[in-house]
């Protein structure tokens, strides 16, 4: 955790932008109090998106072609962050860290089941909304932003959003997601914890139906059927409206995007852009070798679903959805792109765009998030901020998403909240792309487990004290296990020091393992 010296020191270099803390001091008094010749604090659209790993074209993970223009064009005004790691593995803690600037192990969120607000270490803790909001801005949100224990047609569940961040939220405070997600049609069930049970049906004409299996969760793919409303279109429409309008104060607007999140229903003209034959599947790898039990049992309960895709033939299909569902939300990112250019703010507006975890399709014969490998904890980050980010600019040094609040604090110029971050803010990097980084990116998945990425190495440490060690320089595909050879035991010992403070956290709490 940042310590108050620390503190002090980030408080210092953001009272050095005195224009741009007057103007948020100003803010809060009320937009009229602000002198006429001072311009008006920074905008931001904070754009989340589920789901998404890094095959997108400014981060070349994918091997074949893949159509994500408007991503690419987002890459061009501002910075694309190469190597940005989540901070967990999976939807609830990862954006519960990001909303707070604070890890698993502190908050005390690891799963999706932990409802945020109700975690002793979050009482009186700002989410980064309700931190604008109490600081000048109006603050608009739409789609999922914030997780819920279930995603049904009708029934939401426990949605977590946080009510008291927003002066308007789409559709409504008490659930982020508009109805039909899903072709009418398909059979889909929640079990007693409020979990998707989905059955293995396909709807679309001319794809057939596929075998029940017993699986436990939900996955398909298949053209959504024309003349259905779709629920990341109503988002993005409603997003696009807000961008359209006149407000008085400065305002975050904040876009959750579901896809490519599955099941992978998207229209028919975006499976189109990927015939099954050009699509390209990964490499699985003899991912068993070398690995202790910890890591094999890693992914393990995914494994059902690649036997099963991989027997069936499905394989590239499951792929094509995937990439269908990519590139429909990159559609959407270039809407909110054009709605902004538009409105003429676009030059006052910082832009923000993240994922809340990657995914697997294949690789290690595992599918989806829940490793501490790099298919899931690499995702894309951009950030644009006219004048304070060099338009095409890139930075290759691992990253936290941990750093997105301490950052935007940074860039607008807003006091900074009461609780301490435990990331920073990127304006070093902003100002020298090349610059080291003094901290690696960690990654956790459920208490006692963690991971930590440089530039070069990932390490990971499971809760049995075993590991892996990767050298990205010769092995990026995470192939060779490197933890023990006595020539990296240093290696091992200066990685596994950064999670020391996690693991007495933990320990402190009564969780995790030594």
């Amino acid at each position: 955790m940042m310590t108050r010296h620390a503190r002090s020191r980030r408080l210092m270099a953001a009272a050095a932008l005195a224009p741009a803390l007057s103007l948020a001091i100003h803010s809060c008094a009320g937009p009229d109090s602000r002198p006429s010749d001072t311009p008006a604090p920074p905008n931001v659209l904070f754009i989340a998106i589920d789901d998404m790993n890094d095959w997108i074209g400014p981060l070349g993970g994918y091997p074949g072609t893949v159509h994500t223009p408007s991503l690419e064009r987002l890459a061009q005004q501002g910075m694309t962050f190469t190597n940005a790691h989540v901070p967990a593995v999976s939807c609830n803690p990862s954006r519960i860290a990001v909303l707070t600037g604070l890890r698993p192990s502190t908050s005390g969120v690891y799963d999706l089941r932990t409802l945020w607000y109700d975690a002793p270490a979050l009482q009186g803790v700002a989410t980064l909304p309700a931190h604008f909001r109490a600081n000048g801005y109006r603050t608009l949100g739409t789609g999922k932003i914030f997780h819920a224990l279930s995603w049904l047609n009708g029934d939401y569940g426990v949605d977590q959003n946080d009510r008291n961040a927003w002066d308007e939220f789409h559709p409504s405070l008490d659930q982020q997601m508009p109805d039909a997600r899903f072709p009418e049609g398909t059979v889909r069930t929640v079990d007693e914890q409020g979990f998707w049970r989905y059955e293995w049906e396909r709807v679309a004409a001319g794809v057939g139906e596929l075998p029940e299996i017993d699986v436990p969760y939900f996955m398909d793919w298949a053209p959504f059927p024309e003349g259905q409303p779709f629920p990341d279109e109503q988002v993005t429409d409603w997003a696009v409206d807000q961008l359209g309008r006149d407000h008085e104060q400065p305002f975050f607007l904040a876009v959750g995007i579901f896809r490519p999140h599955i099941p992978w229903f998207v229209p028919e003209p975006f499976f189109d852009r990927y015939p099954l034959e050009d699509v390209r599947l990964p490499e699985p790898g003899n991912w068993r070798e070398g690995l202790p039990e910890a890591g094999q049992r890693m992914g393990a309960e995914r494994r059902e679903w690649h036997r099963w895709i991989e027997a069936n033939g499905e394989w590239p299909r499951a792929v094509q959805g995937y990439l269908a569902s990519i590139s429909f939300a990159d559609a959407q990112v270039g809407r909110l792109l054009d709605a902004l250019e538009a409105s003429g703010r676009a030059d006052e507006t910082i832009i923000v765009l993240w994922s809340d975890h990657g995914f697997h399709l294949g690789e290690r014969e595992t599918w989806e998030k829940f490793t501490l490998w790099e298919e899931s904890t690499r995702v894309p980050f951009f950030v644009v901020a006219p004048g304070r980010v060099e338009p095409g600019t890139r930075s290759a040094g691992a990253v936290d998403l941990l750093d997105i609040y301490p950052t935007l604090v940074e860039l607008t110029g807003v006091p900074a909240p009461a609780h301490d971050f435990e990331g920073g803010s990127l304006m070093p990097w902003f100002r020298d792309p090349e610059r080291a980084r003094d901290r690696p990116a960690i990654s956790t998945f459920a208490s006692g487990q963690h991971t930590v990425r440089t530039d070069r190495w990932r390490y990971i440490r499971y809760r049995d004290g075993s590991g892996e060690l990767y050298d990205h320089a010769n092995d990026p595909e995470e192939r060779v296990n490197l933890v023990a050879d006595p020539m990296y035991a240093d290696t091992v010992a200066v990685l596994a020091r950064w999670l020391e403070p996690i693991l007495e956290a933990e320990a402190a709490r009564g969780v995790g393992g030594r």
